[in-house]
């Protein structure tokens, strides 16, 4: 009864303390469907309602309560949501399973956050991946490289380098900093929670970037631990390199990233270059180019992918799109077999190295 009174207490002197603080909560989301017709799964082709393609089918609430002195509180809940039949993607009993924090930021030295967090693959990588400005998901790294074999994976090898975000980081501690002359770096790190072990399903993230007017670079390395790999004291490691360049109407980008099982020795490297050029304020064209290999362990596959990317946009929070997408795979010492990544289910691989898409979407921000 004593503590119940001191934390209730506690609550109220806090509620009097801020009653006069300004705060802010924005709700925000993303939306996209649309149809796509696949060459080859398993054999046959292929036309589903695909969504969550070009943006993620995103709700999220995030908040702001200014402290007082360039201090502010912060939070952020971020759920992702099948626009097909309105399932929470991934655990079903996880509500903000996308994101989930709360935290501080300061003016002049950065923000820190606690909760279920994107690690910096996502938060450096992201803004020089082509896949951001057109392609979406479809234009993630993915392949016939299911030897990865990463955990809470659906093909055990989708968005095998992380920066799509498909997977974070739970009970974790992240820190960005402010820009510093253009260059802002972060550090994270993710409690395993076993008893005795430290370092047991830990994970260890740091980045960094750098911008200047239309130079944007980016570096990041991340190194999870899961429990499903020799019992937590292995995992998948990542890292990598990117930039983009604006010139004129066109954005230029290239990244490098290479993903790590560091138990049974699995590699994968993953180069991508790729343009967008923006004819009017309302239409715009984009295309990329990726090659993957493999090392011995994955029987030294090569996959090669274009994708492209017609967009309109209809308003500012609208656009209507045509996207198509070819994979080759193969050079290996093994038959390979093409897999673009977000195509999932029984049979989703190509039966044979080749798998093209082409889809028609309209997507929706607000």
């Amino acid at each position: 009864m004593k503590w119940r009174h001191v934390t209730g207490s506690v609550a109220a002197a806090m509620s009097l303390g801020t009653a006069h603080a300004q705060s802010t909560v924005t709700v925000y989301g993303l939306m996209d469907a649309g149809v796509t017709w696949v060459s080859n799964q398993g054999g046959h082709s292929n036309a589903i309602l695909d969504q969550g393609i070009y943006y993620p089918n995103i709700l999220g609430f995030r908040g702001v309560e200014d402290l007082g002195g360039g201090a502010r509180a912060v939070f952020k809940l971020e759920n992702q949501f099948n626009l097909a039949n309105g399932q929470t993607v991934g655990d079903p009993n996880a509500l903000f399973g996308r994101a989930a924090y709360v935290g501080f930021a300061k003016d002049g030295i950065g923000q820190l956050t606690f909760g279920n967090q994107y690690d910096f693959m996502w938060e450096e990588l992201l803004k020089a991946d082509a896949s951001m400005t057109f392609g979406g998901y479809y234009n993630f790294r993915s392949g016939p490289y299911s030897g990865l074999g990463i955990p809470n994976n659906p093909t055990g090898a989708s968005d095998f380098d992380r920066v799509a975000g498909s997977a974070r980081v739970p009970s974790s501690v992240k820190f960005v900093s402010d820009s510093m002359g253009g260059f802002t770096f972060g550090a994270m790190y993710g409690f395993g929670a076993v008893a005795g072990s430290f370092g047991k399903n830990r994970s260890v993230s740091v980045g960094a970037n750098y911008q200047a007017g239309p130079l944007y670079l980016g570096a990041a390395y991340t190194d999870v631990k899961y429990a499903q790999i020799n019992n937590g004291d292995d995992g998948i490691r990542n890292w990598g390199v990117g930039g983009r360049y604006a010139l004129g109407q066109a954005l230029l980008n290239v990244l490098f990233t290479e993903t790590w099982n560091t138990f049974n020795g699995a590699r994968v490297y993953a180069g991508q270059v790729g343009a967008l050029y923006n004819f009017t304020p309302f239409l715009s064209f984009g295309a990329d180019y990726q090659l993957e290999k493999g090392n011995a362990t994955l029987d030294r596959i090569l996959t090669q992918q274009v994708t492209a990317t017609l967009s309109y946009r209809l308003s500012k929070r609208t656009n209507v799109y045509l996207e198509g997408a070819y994979q080759h795979a193969g050079n290996g010492s093994a038959p390979a077999v093409a897999w673009i990544n977000g195509l999932y289910g029984q049979n989703a691989a190509s039966s044979s190295p080749n798998q093209a898409i082409a889809r028609v979407g309209v997507a929706h921000l607000f």
